[in-house]
């Protein structure tokens, strides 16, 4: 397949033009292919040509060219195909094959290979995903896995500014990654949203086991978000990533003080009702008491054989009650 490029007259700068006024053939990538979702060159920030996995590396060879190809969960074929493109490290190709990496940043031989991890709302829960970068002269290889957002908005606006885009690898570098960082924002609004229900409904009232249980799930997902945040080697993304961290450790007070009130909540209404039992059960036990007494095999016994000594007895057990009830009610015991 092939397209026809006009003439575009680049960088005055460099001395010469790297797309001429003649009509010039070039390859563009197969639609299609499992796994690519773009390959494209790029000269002084402007868009050169789509291109195969095949030619990448002749293109990123070519002087003042990058190539950017973006990869979602490749099979290790496709991988060896890039791999053989642009002689990168076997065993950063073994960590790309799948998503199990911590944040990092390693350099093989003048190569940089980055783990940024990704996360997104999916059913109320913080799914968490990762993207494997490889950089070098010359060209970015772009690798996702699971839950990520495309990063063709990022290509796209790298593209409406070819000045800034001209700085190549770097400057791709430094947008997936600040994309990267900027959707931690929506994740921590959902989140933060969420937090203040639960805040307000621990306060109010008393927890369910299902609050109880979603305020440590989200303990727990927001210490996974806070070890999915490293800091970069870019002082704009440091900025939002110290910014993304705050914001986490804010939210875990928050929740950290909900789990402890739920608990000291829970702990007050257990303390409530073994007030409220010991409160009954001494009132019931005065009947109980004069009940167990005249209910013994005895013929002498008080009031006896009074005639008034029956209601007597139940005149004294009501007053006696009643006081009791009268004074738990004082020390709000019932």
């Amino acid at each position: 397949m092939a397209a026809v490029l006009p003439a575009v007259a680049l960088d005055a700068k460099a001395g010469r033009c790297f797309i001429m006024a003649k009509r010039k053939l070039v390859s563009v990538q197969p639609q299609g292919i499992p796994g690519v979702v773009a390959s494209v060159a790029y000269a002084e920030g402007r868009r050169v040509a789509d291109i195969a996995i095949e030619e990448a590396g002749d293109w990123s060879h070519k002087p003042g060219h990058v190539v950017w190809i973006g990869l979602h969960e490749p099979s290790l074929d496709l991988l060896k195909q890039v791999r053989a493109q642009f002689g990168l490290h076997e065993l950063a190709i073994e960590d790309a094959l799948k998503a199990h990496q911590r944040p990092k940043l390693e350099q093989y031989g003048e190569a940089l290979f980055v783990v940024a991890r990704t996360a997104q709302m999916v059913g109320g829960r913080i799914a968490f995903g990762e993207t494997h970068l490889f950089v070098g002269r010359g060209y970015v290889v772009s690798v996702r896995h699971g839950a990520s957002t495309s990063y063709t908005p990022v290509r796209e606006r790298c593209e409406a500014v070819p000045a800034a885009f001209s700085e190549g690898e770097d400057f791709i570098l430094y947008a997936i990654l600040d994309f990267i960082v900027d959707n931690y924002m929506p994740v921590l609004e959902t989140v933060q949203a969420e937090v203040e229900e639960i805040e307000d409904s621990v306060l109010g009232a008393q927890p369910s086991q299902d609050q109880i249980g979603r305020i440590y799930q989200l303990r727990r997902d927001l210490l996974r978000l806070r070890n999915a945040a490293m800091y970069p080697l870019f002082r704009d993304v440091s900025d939002h990533i110290r910014q993304v961290q705050e914001e986490i450790e804010s939210l875990r007070e928050v929740l950290s003080f909900a789990f402890e009130t739920s608990l000291m909540t829970c702990q007050a209404q257990q303390t409530e009702i073994s007030r409220r039992l010991a409160a009954w059960a001494a009132i019931l036990a005065i009947p109980t008491a004069v009940a167990g007494i005249y209910g013994m095999n005895f013929d002498v016994e008080p009031e006896l054989h009074w005639k008034y000594g029956y209601p007597f007895v139940l005149v004294v057990i009501a007053l006696v009650c009643g006081w009791l009830y009268w004074r738990f009610r004082q020390m709000r015991w019932i």
